[in-house]
């Protein structure tokens, strides 16, 4: 741990001398870290400066859209993407009126604009998460089918992917991983 914290604090001596010279700063009160390790209270955080002021440690930290907890299980990026899917959601419902909703298609094109972007987002990334923390959000997926294809609420999932076109998240995570690679 004291290879890594030396290593880790030259890094960061070089980035700020590198930033003083061309100009850029780096803000103090908003940096923080973050200690990834699974095993517990095998290690302490790390005592790392920047410009003279310790960095603090956080439990977890959001990074371009994505919530990285200490532990990688990335539980609570999982949970907050459920609540702005779920929110998301509501559109689809207003949209979905039998006596002057929107038909079948267009639904599908809003569901995959407004929700299914926000899933795929990152996907690579917490796709690394146990498989039932990412089964918080099929609920959402199954709920946006149901509703853009008029189906009830007890119409079999397997029905829904086959009528809607849609392949189930977990698929549909490693279709977008294997593309990235």
């Amino acid at each position: 741990m004291n290879v890594i914290k030396r290593q880790v604090q030259m890094a960061i001596n070089n980035i700020q001398t590198w930033s003083v010279k061309n100009g850029f700063t780096f803000s103090t009160t908003k940096t923080a870290g973050v200690h990834f390790c699974r095993k517990r209270k095998l290690h302490l955080d790390p005592e790392i400066q920047l410009d003279g002021h310790k960095i603090p440690f956080v439990n977890e930290i959001r990074f371009l859209g994505i919530v990285f907890d200490k532990k990688l299980t990335f539980l609570p990026h999982i949970k907050t993407l459920r609540k702005r899917c779920e929110r998301a959601l509501n559109i689809l419902r207003v949209l979905s009126s039998t006596s002057w909703g929107a038909d079948q298609p267009s639904m599908m094109r809003i569901y995959r604009s407004t929700i299914l972007s926000k899933i795929d987002y990152g996907c690579m990334i917490y796709g690394s998460a146990r498989k039932s923390i990412l089964q918080k959000l099929d609920p959402v997926h199954h709920t946006a089918l149901r509703l853009c294809s008029g189906a009830f609420r007890t119409s079999p999932i397997k029905s829904l992917y086959v009528y809607c076109c849609e392949p189930a998240l977990d698929v549909r995570r490693q279709m977008l991983s294997a593309l990235l690679f």
